[in-house]
């Protein structure tokens, strides 16, 4: 089995909660009461599609490739 590496971008909702999205796979999108429950969210989102992709016969992106990076600007 091979390793996979995601990552999770977490958003905090207006009510509190977080929006989870998966960028290497498009459409993977979760929320959660928490940043823990989001992430936990997440992992099975991962799981599921994966799985779906696994049962179709492609190919599994990820994110081992890429590399990231923050960029803060004062307006």
């Amino acid at each position: 089995m091979q390793q996979l590496t995601y990552k999770i971008l977490l958003h905090k909702e207006a009510d509190g909660r977080y929006t989870a999205t998966i960028p290497a796979l498009p459409g993977c999108i979760t929320f959660g009461e928490n940043v823990d429950h989001a992430i936990l969210m997440a992992k099975e989102a991962i799981e599921i599609y994966i799985e779906e992709l696994q049962s179709r016969g492609e190919d599994i992106p990820d994110d081992s490739s890429t590399l990231e990076y923050s960029l803060s600007l004062t307006a």
